[in-house]
């Protein structure tokens, strides 16, 4: 009789439970371990899950620069980055996108089509201003209620629904008068700080006054956020309000520098020069009222052409001046008492021989009194005069004018100028040669603050182009010098000098300066220029620097014509003095200067030419 079980079959079935409950054990063990790891990671690792605590960053501009009556002459505003996501526009509602973002943003549409063939995040403008950035911001959120936006999965599995956004990309300078002004004004260049582009001063006002521009402190909100991603403000949120950078104040007025700088253009243009340049310094304070130039530029879009009207001529470009230095070789001799206005000089029918030099006049007069040799802008005469000053009195004298010093004035890079060393000075030739204004090198500025001694009861002043500062609070800053106000020469020598040079507008080579009822003194100077190869090319630089006062305003103004190419207006009584003339009246159509019959010539005085 057969088993109904045999030990066989009991053994195996016995082995096939343990084999189950292995497997199970082993499944549950690795379930185990693969639960324990996500737990894990979960923990440890970065989780994409949304921030309950978001932070926005305002940023600070730069500050601005404003005209003496108000006016906005450079300001910064924001520029911000237009950007979408092509995956999530319905292909259904994408010219509806494109008409709309095109409309709001002024951007054509074939511009904004072909932007967006790209797949994926595309920037659909880098330079969206602050008005446009604020309708497009509102585009954004009628765009969501049409549902233009549709969301997809990437390949991650992951939904992504992105709209149309807008983030700050950097800060654009605006020069609302385009040229005026410029270069004195200066010009940009772009730096990234943290992704946003901020435009920083090279050259002129945006450059000397980098740090009061400069944005003091950026924005920042702190927070919660709600469901929408916007910033929940509580008592436990971070408020920090942007703070921009400083205000300029100019002494220039608008109205005052672009009739300038009118007058200017034409000149060039007429005399066929190379540049014009004009200064307008208020005698008592140094307050520059207009520093123009015929040569200018747009800052916001400099050109190849525009790389040799970049530096400030006025106070970068160096040039021997010629007879405008006469007076204040003349002015020494009067404070060390060396010459008496009334003394008889031999001017030798206009030819005299110094050494081995020959020296000219164009007036051939046998002799003249001591004032008349300025008065006809005599060489000659300088040159015999100037002999009676040792080497130390003429530099120590051209110093205490300012001449190889900066002027002070607010502007980078400005020039010293030469003059030979005192030991050289000694020399003839020298003292003769440089008391007629060849052999040294000056600025406009540096003649106009030093012929501004004779205008200023012989004090020496800084020139200013800023007159205060303002902070984001209000608070006010005066510009002042960085040094007290210099005696230079006495008080009855500048009388005496000014009298001089009211005499050269009345009788001698600055004739064309007359203004009736107003006080006008000045000197001519037309000088050769030095060529690179040794000697002197056939080009001239031709100045005027003097002054023009009423009863209540005092000026000192200066005027330089580089290299006229038309036939004798090289010749500064042909057009610097002209110039100045224009000027004058300009400033009389203004209200800055009002005439008085009782400060024209004086009575029964004749007019001489």
């Amino acid at each position: 009789m057969s088993p109904l079980f045999s030990p066989s079959s009991e053994l195996d079935e016995l082995i096939g439970k343990k084999t189950k409950l292995l497997v199970i054990l082993i499944l549950f063990i690795i379930g185990l371990a693969v639960f324990v790891g996500s737990i894990v990671h979960t923990a440890l690792g970065q989780r994409q899950i949304p921030k309950l605590v978001i932070s926005e960053t305002n940023r600070a501009l730069r500050g601005g620069i404003v005209s003496k009556e108000g006016f906005k002459l450079a300001f910064s505003q924001k520029l911000y980055k237009a950007m979408v996501n092509t995956r999530n526009i319905d292909p259904d509602k994408k010219e509806l996108f494109i008409r709309l973002f095109s409309i709001y943003s002024g951007i054509p549409e074939k511009t904004v089509a072909k932007r967006l063939r790209k797949k994926g995040n595309v920037v659909l403008s880098y330079r969206v201003d602050a008005n446009r950035a604020k309708y497009l911001k509102s585009l954004a959120r009628k765009l969501r209620l049409l549902d233009v936006f549709i969301p997809y999965k990437d390949k991650n599995g992951r939904i992504i629904k992105y709209g149309l956004s807008l983030t700050e990309s950097g800060e654009s300078r605006i020069f609302a008068y385009k040229d005026m002004l410029t270069p004195v004004m200066g010009y940009m260049r772009k730096r990234e700080e943290d992704g946003f582009t901020r435009p920083e001063g090279v050259k002129g006002l945006e450059k000397y006054y980098q740090e009061e521009l400069r944005p003091i402190q950026n924005g920042i909100v702190k927070g919660e956020r709600d469901i929408g991603n916007t910033i929940i403000l509580s008592g436990n949120s971070l408020v920090r309000p942007a703070i921009d950078g400083m205000t300029l104040y100019l002494n220039i007025p608008v109205g005052l520098q672009k009739g300038v700088e009118a007058l200017l253009d034409k000149a060039k243009k007429e005399l066929e020069a190379k540049e014009a340049i004009a200064c307008i310094m208020e005698a008592e304070s140094g307050k520059i009222l207009s520093l123009a130039t015929s040569n200018r530029y747009d800052p916001a879009n400099i050109r190849r052409k525009d790389y040799p009207s970049l530096n400030v001529a006025a106070v970068e470009y160096t040039y021997e001046p010629g007879s405008v230095m006469k007076p204040i070789t003349f002015a020494l001799l009067l404070k060390h008492k060396r010459v008496n206005p009334f003394d008889i000089v031999r001017t030798y029918g206009g030819r005299y021989k110094l050494g081995r030099k020959i020296i000219t006049d164009e007036h051939k007069e046998e002799w003249m009194s001591a004032e008349n040799v300025i008065v006809h802008s005599s060489n000659i005469g300088i040159a015999q005069l100037a002999q009676r000053l040792d080497g130390v009195d003429f530099v120590e004298g051209f110093k205490d004018f300012g001449f190889t010093q900066k002027t002070g004035i607010d502007l980078p890079y400005e020039h010293t100028g030469i003059m030979p060393h005192v030991t050289q000075m000694e020399s003839e030739i020298y003292k003769a040669t440089v008391g007629y204004g060849y052999g040294i090198r000056v600025t406009l500025m540096q003649l106009v603050r030093a012929y501004n001694v004779f205008n200023n009861r012989g004090r020496l002043v800084e020139p200013k182009i800023v007159a205060e500062i303002v902070d984001p609070m209000g608070r006010h800053y005066p510009v002042t010098a960085d040094e007290s106000i210099r005696q230079v020469i006495p008080p009855a020598t500048a009388a005496q000098m000014k009298k001089i040079l009211e005499k050269v507008v009345l009788k001698g080579t600055g004739t064309k300066a007359r203004t009736p009822g107003l006080q006008i003194g000045g000197k001519t100077g037309t000088a050769h220029i030095a060529s690179r190869k040794g000697g002197y090319a056939k080009l001239y630089n031709s100045s005027f620097i003097g002054f023009a006062n009423d009863k209540n305003h005092r000026y000192t103004i200066g005027v330089l014509v580089r290299e006229a190419k038309k036939p004798y207006a090289y010749f500064a009584a042909m057009s610097a003095v002209p110039l100045f003339k224009q000027i004058v009246d300009l400033m009389v159509e203004q209200g800055d200067l009002v005439p008085d019959p009782s400060l024209g010539p004086r009575a029964g005085e004749k007019r001489g030419h």
